[in-house]
């Protein structure tokens, strides 16, 4: 065996190295130096990010079992910036006195879960993908019931393990169902078996179904509006964007590169879940109250959008995918660091609560509102250009009517994204949130999710104009 292989694997060695720093820092700096935990995780991981930033040349090893791309370290790089701006967001939470978890414990279990995203992204066989699932799925059940004490999180927990492994046993089916009609787990070699026949499309659709709850689709949708409520608001916003964001990749690289021969069957059932998820998920966030139970059925419409840029399953698709994850963690993750601060601040997370916000809080409601608007699809910032992306790469796949009922589906967003930006600003409240300032691990998160928001948002605006220059228009 050849062990220079393992070189190709940089960004999981990487990971690994910081896992390993951070469980020493933990067993060997006590309790003063601890009070630096934050600080330290927050610069490994940025290290770890920056320094795993250029692309290296394709390669596959492990007799395939393991292949890299370029487009693999882009994913892994947002992944890991995203998990950098939850770092941040959480510093406060963690540093209360009655959240009784130890720093140490939220910082490897989340970075445990980061390593599973690695090896589901670089996986080239079944078996390393579904090791990968499992390593990033098992510490998310630990993840969503850490804060023990408080009853909700307990109780999301407990759903989430359950659900979790139902749906894992149901795509480890599918799995069994396809390696006996195949004969093989690797993904260059499966296509060659594919026939079509009855137990390899049960296969995928057990497949599937699994796929579909990691992303959060409708109907395998049940569990997040309760789990994203109980959970700790840091481990939610985690949990919204970075496994989402993961598991779409991989879906879209399976589905063209796997089940390329199935794309009929494919991009039949996705046509149907992309309707039903984006409907359903918009008309019962126009219902709630409580924010987080809010931004979950947002995040489920918002994983609706996501597979658009999966079904075409071109180059065009990959890339408009890549690019909306990027939008939709800026975006989202400035909306739960709002979120998470007034509630640590002040206990409250329902909507009512945020009415007359912008006369205590004007800076928290102007980063809340930007937020939102880049999820509704607003110009010029960047969730617009994002879903203009992906809704483009859709329509050339030959989507006409599931690009128009999304483009419907964005106006019934809009209103619900507004109803929190009426609350701020216009409605009456004789006891509004008092008014408070952030600590700097905080101000530093929403300042680099303003600067993605509007950021992303000029950038595209300038690309857009040099195409439409160099096309000559």
């Amino acid at each position: 065996m050849d062990y220079s292989q393992f070189l190709y694997m940089k960004e999981e060695l990487s990971l690994i190295a910081v896992i390993v720093l951070l469980l020493l820092f933990d067993l060997l700096a006590g309790e003063k130096g601890r009070k630096y935990f934050s600080l330290t995780a927050c610069l490994l991981l940025g290290v770890h990010t920056l320094a795993n930033l250029i692309p290296s040349a394709p390669a596959e090893i492990f007799g395939g079992m393991y292949y890299y791309t370029p487009m693999m370290t882009i994913v892994k790089s947002i992944l890991s910036f995203g998990t950098l701006i939850v770092f941040l967001q959480a510093h406060t939470w963690l540093q209360r006195e009655d959240t009784n978890i130890k720093q140490g414990e939220f910082y490897v279990l989340t970075l445990s879960t980061l390593l599973g995203m690695y090896f589901m992204i670089g996986s080239g066989n079944f078996l390393m993908f579904y090791i990968g699932l499992e390593t990033a799925s098992i510490p998310m059940a630990a993840l969503v019931a850490l804060d023990k004490y408080r009853h909700n999180s307990a109780e999301a927990g407990a759903k989430y393990i359950l659900t979790a492994m139902f749906s894992s046993g149901l795509l480890l089916f599918g799995l069994s169902m396809i390696y006996g009609s195949c004969g093989t787990l690797y993904f260059n070699d499966i296509p060659a078996a594919l026939e079509g026949n009855l137990m390899q499309i049960l296969g995928f659709v057990f497949f599937f179904t699994g796929m579909g709850f990691k992303i959060s689709l409708v109907p395998f949708h049940l569990w997040t509006a309760d789990v994203y409520q109980g959970a700790p608001t840091a481990v939610t916003s985690y949990l919204s964007v970075i496994s989402k964001g993961s598991a779409a990749f991989v879906l879209l690289t399976i589905l063209t590169k796997v089940f390329g021969s199935m794309i009929a069957e494919w991009q039949a059932i996705l046509y149907g879940i992309i309707i039903i998820t984006i409907t359903m998920a918009n008309l019962f966030a126009v219902r709630q109250q409580n924010l987080k139970r809010f931004l979950a059925f947002s995040s489920i419409s918002q994983a609706g959008y996501i597979m658009l840029g999966v079904i075409g399953g071109t180059a065009m698709s990959m890339t408009s995918l890549v690019y909306y994850v990027l939008v939709y963690i800026v975006a989202n993750l400035a909306a739960f660091g709002v979120i998470s601060i007034i509630e640590q601040r002040s206990g409250k997370i329902e909507m009512d609560d945020y009415n007359g916000l912008y006369m205590t809080n004007p800076k928290l409601s102007f980063i809340m509102t930007l937020a939102l608007f880049s999820l509704a699809g607003i110009p010029p910032f960047a969730g617009f250009f994002s879903k203009i992306f992906i809704f483009m790469a859709a329509f050339k796949s030959g989507f006409y009517l599931l690009v128009f009922i999304a483009l419907v589906n964005t106006v019934i967003s809009l209103y619900y994204y507004l109803l929190v930006v009426k609350a701020m600003y216009i409605n009456k409240n004789e006891n509004p949130i008092a008014t408070f300032k952030s600590d700097n691990y905080t101000k530093v998160s929403l300042a680099i999710c303003l600067i993605g928001i509007v950021g992303l948002g000029l950038a595209s605006i300038v690309y857009e104009t040099i195409n439409a220059f160099s096309y000559g228009l």
